[in-house]
């Protein structure tokens, strides 16, 4: 089991990603969002085997947001940073958007190789 915490928060699919010239690509704020995961998540194993993921995730104010948008963004920047080979290894995937703390926002990441 990986347990790791992550900041707030990674842009949303809306904001992560660009299209451009019919071709998708990762935002400079994406980029830069992925950057710091990798930083923070140097030196963990990677994970190769079908996973169970849950998503603890603590915003920073009340306003709207939906938590599948955040999801993907997630999962793409574990993916980057070397945690999973691939994020359809994923058969589980638990996610909670847990009461705003200003000033304490992020994202728990568990992760957990499954049968």
């Amino acid at each position: 089991m990986v347990v790791v915490e992550i900041p707030w928060w990674p842009p949303s699919v809306n904001r992560a990603y660009r299209n451009v010239g019919g071709r998708v690509l990762i935002s400079r704020e994406g980029r830069r969002f992925r950057e710091k995961v990798q930083a923070l998540l140097a030196g963990h194993r990677k994970l190769t085997g079908p996973l169970s993921m849950i998503l603890e995730l603590t915003p920073p104010d009340r306003r709207r947001r939906d938590a599948d948008n955040l999801v993907k963004v997630t999962q793409d920047s574990l993916q980057g940073a070397g945690l999973f080979e691939d994020d359809s290894q994923i058969r589980r995937l638990h996610v909670y958007m847990l009461d705003p703390r200003p000033g304490h926002a992020g994202c728990r990441v568990t992760l957990e190789e499954v049968e």
